[in-house]
């Protein structure tokens, strides 16, 4: 027998899901925000890769005892280690955009988390770890956009998007 829609149970006769409201201008500057922070991890990347010269500086500085081969070693790690965590840095950012975007509560938490971490890193780096001025410029900057992210994910109008079904 053919079901032409009639029928009530049937699946044409169903309302339609409820939609996700717009993200309100807070989420939208808080992307914003977070696509910024990828640009800027990715330009900090680059500046990052060209100080070959002040990271042998300041190796040298504090291990002024190591043989020429420890020190080519040391630099080398340092800049695929710098390479390796600005590209993740900037995957991040992006992922973190993409899912505050979509209005997933999981991911405001998670960048709430993610910059909980950045801000130790930050401490760290200085505090207690060698660097270029540069480098500590740039991640005193990052950590900024980063600040003002998470300020713009958890305000009430933020909340109400996140919470919505």
């Amino acid at each position: 027998m053919a079901n032409y829609g009639g029928d009530p149970g049937s699946p044409s006769n169903l309302p339609p899901p409820p939609q996700r409201p717009s993200a309100p201008a807070s989420v939208v500057t808080a992307v914003k925000l977070m696509y910024a922070g990828a640009a800027l991890s990715t330009v900090s990347l680059i500046v990052g890769l060209t100080q070959k010269a002040a990271i042998r500086k300041a190796i040298v500085a504090r291990n002024p005892n190591l043989t020429q081969s420890q020190l080519n070693f040391g630099v080398n790690a340092g800049l695929v280690f710098g390479a390796f965590v600005g590209l993740v840095g900037a995957g991040l950012w992006l992922w973190m955009a993409y899912a505050n975007n979509k209005g997933y509560a999981w991911a405001r938490v998670v960048s709430s988390v993610l910059f909980g971490l950045n801000s130790l890193v930050l401490l760290y780096g200085l505090i207690a770890a060698g660097g270029t001025a540069i480098q500590k410029a740039a991640g005193i900057v990052i950590w900024l956009v980063g600040l003002g992210a998470i300020v713009f994910l958890w305000r009430s109008d933020s909340s109400a998007y996140f919470n919505a079904p």
